[in-house]
C-alpha cells in the first residue's frame, strides 16, 4: 500500500460516524483527504459505487454501530454504580434496542452518573476508532488525542 501519511481527520466527524445507528446510512472515509462522508445505503448513483469499489484502498467504509459493544459498556457502567435503587432500575431497563436514549433520559435526573456514562462512552468509542484506524494504517495527526 506504500507509505501512509498523516491526514487531517476531524475527530468529531469520525465519532459521529462511529456513533451512527441509522442502518440506512453508510459512512466512508477518504484516506487521501481524511474527509468523512455519508450516503444513503440505497444511493442510486452507479458511478459513485463504481468509484468506491475501484478505489477500495482509498475509500474505506466505516463499520456499523456495535450494539454488543454498547451493551457491554452499559453493563460496566451499571456495575460501577453506587446508587442501589437506580442500579436495580437500570438493570431492569436494559432491554430493547434503543437502550442509550432511554438511559440518557433516566440519567438526566442524575447529572454525575450522566457525566460518568458520557466519559465511559467516549473512551470506549474512542478506543474502537483508534483500533480501527490502526488496523487500516491511518494515523491521526498528533494534535488530536
Amino acid at each position: 500500500m506504500g507509505f501512509m501519511r498523516d491526514v487531517e481527520i476531524v475527530w468529531d466527524d469520525l465519532l459521529e460516524a462511529f456513533e451512527n445507528v441509522d442502518t440506512e446510512t453508510v459512512f466512508f472515509i477518504d484516506r487521501e483527504t481524511g474527509e468523512i462522508f455519508s450516503v444513503p445505503i440505497d444511493y442510486e448513483d452507479d458511478d459513485f459505487w463504481e468509484e468506491i469499489e475501484a478505489n477500495d484502498d482509498r475509500y474505506l467504509q466505516i463499520p456499523d454501530f456495535d450494539y454488543d459493544q454498547e451493551r457491554q459498556l452499559l453493563h460496566e457502567f451499571i456495575k460501577g454504580m453506587t446508587n442501589t435503587s437506580l442500579k436495580k432500575l437500570l438493570q431492569r431497563s436494559l432491554l430493547g434496542k434503543q437502550t442509550f436514549g432511554k438511559l440518557e433520559e433516566i440519567l438526566s435526573f442524575y447529572p454525575e452518573e450522566a457525566e460518568r456514562l458520557l466519559a465511559l462512552k467516549d473512551e470506549l468509542i474512542g478506543a474502537r476508532i483508534r483500533n480501527w484506524l490502526e488496523n487500516n494504517d491511518i494515523f491521526l495527526s498528533e494534535d488530536h488525542h
